[in-house]
């Protein structure tokens, strides 16, 4: 069974890799090959069968999606370490939400962070790209080592820290820490 398994798979991802019609076996192990229009039928049983595979290895833009116009991007250290001076300096509330495009956690939970940022407006989110290569010595200097992290500053002192994409958590960290009596 397991090797039946293996055998589709890695003809399949062949198949993908050479853009060329994938092949589907059936019971007996003999080869089928798709029509030369296939059927909506066997365009389904392809994709379905390739949702299953794992992947090895990942396609991403190079380039973070703009996030809600109430999240400030930071694109550099120098951008990062000036915010976060001010921030200390001045004992500002911010968030700073690291993340990467391909972050599937990460697609989840920003609309939430967006909503976040509209509900609590004296509380700045700044958006960090992780894969941006002029941030990667702030990376390993806040040890972020999983996306999402989300790090909360409260009146210029770092009061807490989220990581993954705990909707319940996200939003129990900001009122506590934001919400207005």
């Amino acid at each position: 069974m397991a090797r039946n398994w293996l055998f589709r798979s890695l003809a399949l991802r062949h198949a993908i890799k050479n853009t060329v019609r994938p092949i589907f076996f059936n019971a007996h192990h003999r080869f089928l090959s798709l029509p030369s229009k296939p059927s909506l039928f066997a365009t389904a049983i392809a994709s379905s069968q390739l949702s299953l595979l794992p992947s090895f290895h990942h396609s991403r833009s190079l380039s973070s999606a703009a996030g809600p116009s109430d999240v400030v991007l930071v694109n550099s250290e120098e951008e990062f370490n000036n915010i976060l001076t001010k921030v200390q300096d001045n004992s500002l509330h911010a968030i700073f939400y690291f993340t990467a495009v391909w972050c599937g956690p990460c697609r989840f939970i920003s609309p939430i962070v967006g909503e976040l940022s509209k509900k609590y407006p004296d509380v700045t989110t700044y958006k960090i790209d992780i894969d941006q290569e002029a941030i990667q010595g702030t990376l390993g200097k806040l040890q972020i080592t999983s996306v999402p992290t989300l790090h909360f500053f409260q009146n210029g002192k770092k009061a807490d820290v989220l990581v993954g994409a705990d909707v319940a958590r996200l939003t129990n960290i900001t009122e506590k820490l934001f919400k207005k009596d």
